[in-house]
């Protein structure tokens, strides 16, 4: 795979620093994979955007999922899975998951998480929409994240393991021959480092997380900004299915222009026995799946949005009432603080609930041991697409997804023996090759991608925001061609620059997918189209800054690298 050579607007780098590898994010997929390579000998520098605990991570409330529990197996586990991905999952990415899922779990608790325990010393277990079983390991209660995110950083700061925060990483350095040679990045405020450096090594790992700022209302937190799939694309790697945006269907209603990170009512909620009723106190998931309020994702979402538009109604209700006060405060003490600071008490009153972006099934493409299309390049975690997930990600998988793949990764950069080549990356061109949009653009595409790219697309819809989008695309490479200019290099403006290019490809494969599949719901396509469509869309940049979009043959990935490139 050939680089675009577009790289963001930014000054030279002034300092660098050499490793082995370099893991961008500091979630569970970072923090394992980091772990995983320094134990295996390999020199490892951690690099993230904010502090080591401030990733998406630590938000996840419901747990991670996993076949641990009593007359469960990796079978059923994939069956669910299989079913809530609408015909898209790779099944060997899935099984994968579900096999090596178990052990990852117990190498977790043996780094030092402590997840709730029942009665009797084993994992305490519960259910989520889309699952049969009981298979959500939790850790206090709702604060899965949390815990899982306090015994990772701590087994990363016990390893002295260097680490570099409150750094935007910013493109991708290779070499002569195209393969992974480092990144720049920008450090903001003090530290041992600052401005615009480079961390050289012949393996990156991104795990940058998700993109949920590309929407006005996102469950993610403010650095979930597409960084690292916006990165891949510059760097001229693949990403594909990113049509599939899961909405949360159960994210806490702060008002119809509430905007930026809003609070997530977990679906364990719904697990535990919590209902989704209208204003009249109607449970309309009834009759509409067999698991009824839960669902899979995409149903429950799509039966919220459809009961509002029915009853001209901003949002519906979670009515938990009959839980009591006790079982409030000792399982689900994150949620019930949340809502009672926006002035809603569940344990005397129904909550009121709306959708809300919450997590990217696709990604940077990937094969099964994390490999993207440039040689060197790793992604895992929300910002890969590993084919897990398919059209609309399971329950608590995504926890499990990270852990696993980032195991997968570690051992394939050991074993390849690619930490052992030097690196030698070009020198950056001088001439910025990518127009920079203003901070201000920021709020102008999350409402344009709420408008016409949210929970219920359109023809229409996704041709307005495609035309909006690319007035904005277009007006920063008019000025940049023109005369030169460009707003000034800054996190604000990068991060705007980042989320233009990840909402570009969203709503180009949002119109290309002439269907109805998972939680990508088409209201002038409302069927499912097997034949047609039981493909992934791939798409790439071009050196134009244009995109390449294909639709694969079949429902499989084609292999990332040449054989001749794999090692």
């Amino acid at each position: 795979m050939t680089s675009t050579g577009i790289r963001l607007h930014a000054p030279a780098p002034g300092w660098s620093i050499d490793a082995d590898v370099v893991v961008v994010g500091s979630g569970v997929a970072g923090l394992t994979a980091a772990l995983r390579c320094e134990a295996a000998g390999l020199t490892t520098v951690v690099v993230t955007k904010a502090r080591l605990d401030d990733g998406s991570t630590r938000w996840a409330q419901g747990g991670i999922a996993a076949a641990l529990g009593d007359g469960d197996t990796p079978e059923q586990h994939l069956d669910d899975t299989l079913v809530a991905g609408a015909g898209l999952c790779d099944e060997e990415a899935v099984r994968i998951l579900v096999t090596e899922g178990p052990d990852a779990v117990r190498r977790l608790i043996a780094t030092g998480a402590r997840f709730d325990e029942s009665g009797d010393g084993g994992l305490e277990l519960t259910r989520e929409g889309g699952h049969h079983r009981r298979r959500i390991a939790h850790a206090g209660g709702d604060a899965t994240g949390a815990e899982i995110s306090r015994a990772l950083v701590e087994a990363v700061r016990a390893r002295g393991m260097r680490t570099v925060e409150n750094a935007l990483v910013l493109d991708l350095l290779t070499d002569a021959e195209g393969r992974t040679a480092g990144v720049t990045l920008h450090v903001m405020g003090e530290g041992q480092h600052d401005g615009v450096g480079a961390v050289h090594a012949p393996a990156v790992v991104l795990a940058t997380g998700g993109m949920g700022q590309v929407f006005s209302a996102t469950t993610n937190p403010a650095v979930s900004t597409g960084d690292g799939v916006a990165l891949a694309l510059r760097a001229g790697a693949e990403v594909s299915d990113l049509e599939f945006v899961q909405f949360h269907p159960t994210v806490l209603f702060l008002g119809p222009d509430a905007e930026g990170q809003q609070p997530l009512v977990s679906e364990a909620v719904r697990g535990e026995g919590a209902h989704l009723v209208d204003a009249d106190g109607v449970r309309f998931m009834l009759g509409q799946h067999e698991l009824a309020e839960l669902a899979p994702r995409d149903v429950v979402a799509k039966g919220i949005v459809r009961r509002m538009l029915e009853q001209d109604a901003e949002h519906m209700y979670l009515d938990a009432r009959h839980f009591g006060a006790e079982m409030w405060e000792n399982r689900f003490p994150t949620i019930l603080a949340a809502c009672r600071a926006h002035g809603i008490d569940p344990v005397t009153a129904p909550v009121p609930v709306a959708p809300a972006a919450h997590y990217a099934s696709g990604g940077v493409r990937t094969d099964s041991r994390g490999r993207t299309t440039v040689p060197g390049l790793y992604a895992c975690g929300e910002v890969a697409c590993t084919g897990v997930h398919g059209a609309n990600r399971l329950a608590s998988n995504s926890l499990l997804e990270g852990l696993v793949y980032a195991e997968r990764i570690a051992a394939d950069i050991a074993a390849t023996g690619l930490h052992a080549r030097v690196p030698q990356p070009l020198p950056t061109a001088e001439r910025p090759a990518h127009p920079l949009l203003p901070p201000e653009a920021r709020l102008a595409i999350q409402r344009i991608m709420t408008r016409g790219a949210g929970v219920l697309r359109s023809e229409a819809s996704l041709a307005e925001a495609a035309d909006r989008l690319h007035r904005l695309h277009a007006d920063a490479r008019d000025a940049l061609d023109e005369n030169g200019k460009t707003a000034e290099p800054g996190v604000d403006t990068w991060e705007a620059t980042n989320l233009l290019c990840v909402a570009r490809v969203l709503v180009e494969a949002a119109r290309r997918r002439e269907e109805t599949r998972g939680c990508h719901w088409r209201e002038d396509r409302p069927g499912r189209d097997d034949t047609a469509w039981r493909r992934h869309i791939v798409v790439r940049l071009n050196p134009d800054r244009s995109l390449a979009v294909r639709t694969t043959d079949t429902t499989d990935f084609p292999p990332t690298l040449p054989q001749a490139q794999e090692q």
